[in-house]
């Protein structure tokens, strides 16, 4: 049986969360604020519709996207506006995990084998009403599509009957005593609509009866009771907070029973206050919340690991990390050559050439020509490299690859662009 997902839904029209596809009245004029607020309250995935119009309201609902992508630790899956391969790449671009394919328009089924060997069928959705367009493309669907959105909830048994691909079922009013009628369905893999939106607050409750009657959601099981852990004398345990991604330790703080039973069931790190004696929600009044990805105990089980999606600055000074207040540093010692700290470094000194610029610097000199220099100095280094590659000698492609590098990252800093966002990028794809 699939595992049972919530899924929340956002209607973008003209920039604001609206109702629904048939009904625009305004629910939220900041759709970004919004999906934080369903973020917060534990749903599993959230699904976003752009119903703009035209290619400027396009491009608006885009940017609105991506921000939502990146500040939300769960997973987003973009429907809307596709028309051709360019709308899907533009939306697994800004951060979506799947983007959505409408099986009501031809032209999107037409594209259908073409984006899934682009991109891949674990990133494609297709949307559907009328279970006959499953039916009609049933072999297509499957080869090349990891599931469906059912926007007709009346149709779940003759989907069923067609096709075992996972599907999300859209519905906006549901009885919550219906639920688990729903979720008995084999390959319902969970439920979206203004029946999540609505009711998003009981999401854990609901979860909760689902696993009393046997069936699958997502939640984190773990693999220790409280129990299990050696205490300290004031009866709590360390926990060591690292970005998931950059494994850069980012805190520490301190759990008790409460906040460890809390974080597994919110899926969002909960500690306990020492000095205030009671517990506190990371993020509760900043917005800077810490969504789990995975919880280690050391050896001797008396600390815990976690490695989290943090969501802007873990420090309640406003920094990134708490550890900021250098003690000592043996120059040349740390750090090493790891590759993403180098890049950094020299990024760094280009971005400070741009601010406060040095008589004589190269990096100068490029800012200073523009734009239009920079773009023909990373061309002629591109065929550098090239003309190395066919080159005998390996130290050569190797020289040509760091002078085109340092070409590509004073570009990014006349962009505005990080490394950062580069690798954020590297790991959607």
């Amino acid at each position: 049986m699939h595992t049972k997902k919530f899924t929340a839904s956002i209607y973008l029209y003209h920039a604001h969360a609206v109702k629904s596809l048939t009904d625009t009245t305004i629910t939220d004029t900041d759709p970004l604020r919004l999906a934080q607020y369903y973020a917060e309250n534990n749903i599993d995935s959230l699904l976003i519709f752009d119903m703009s119009e035209g290619d400027e309201g396009h491009d608006e609902a885009l940017d609105i996207i991506q921000d939502i992508c990146a500040s939300v630790g769960t997973e987003v899956y973009g429907a809307g506006n596709i028309r051709r391969m360019e709308d899907v790449k533009k939306l697994l671009y800004a951060g979506c995990k799947k983007a959505v394919l409408d099986y009501e328009k031809p032209e999107n089924i037409a594209l259908t084998e073409e984006v899934s060997l682009k991109f891949g069928k674990d990133k494609l959705l297709a949307s559907y009403h009328d279970d006959a367009v499953i039916a009609e493309h049933k072999e297509l669907a499957e080869k090349y599509l990891s599931g469906l959105i059912l926007m007709n909830a009346h149709k779940i048994r003759e989907t069923a009957a067609i096709t075992d691909l996972p599907m999300l079922v859209q519905i906006h009013n549901l009885a919550l005593n219906k639920l688990l009628e729903v979720f008995s369905h084999e390959n319902v893999a969970g439920i979206t609509g203004n029946t999540v939106n609505d009711n998003v607050k009981e999401i854990p409750n609901l979860k909760e009866i689902c696993r009393e009657n046997g069936i699958m959601v997502e939640c984190l099981d773990a693999a220790y009771q409280w129990s299990d852990f050696t205490l300290s004398g004031d009866g709590l345990l360390p926990v060591v907070v690292q970005d998931h991604l950059t494994l850069e330790v980012l805190m520490v703080a301190y759990m008790n029973e409460e906040a460890y039973l809390d974080t597994l069931k919110t899926g969002k790190m909960h500690y306990y206050s020492r000095s205030r004696k009671a517990q506190w929600l990371k993020g509760e009044t900043s917005g800077h919340f810490q969504y789990v990805k995975s919880l280690y105990a050391d050896c001797d089980k008396d600390t815990l690991l976690a490695r989290v999606s943090q969501v802007g600055a873990a420090c309640h000074t406003g920094a990134r990390s708490c550890f900021f207040n250098e003690v000592v540093k043996k120059e040349g010692q740390e750090g090493g050559t790891n590759p993403l700290k180098v890049f950094e470094e020299v990024f760094g000194v280009i971005k400070d050439r741009r601010l406060h610029p040095k008589e004589g610097s190269y990096t100068n000199y490029l800012f200073d020509k523009g734009l239009d220099k920079i773009l023909k100095k990373l061309g002629e280094e591109a065929t550098e490299i090239v003309i190395a590659a066919k080159n005998p000698n390996p130290h050569e492609v190797k020289y040509e690859i760091a002078d085109f590098l340092y070409h590509m990252m004073v570009l990014m800093a006349e962009k505005e662009i990080g490394w950062e966002e580069i690798t954020e990028e590297l790991a959607r794809r």
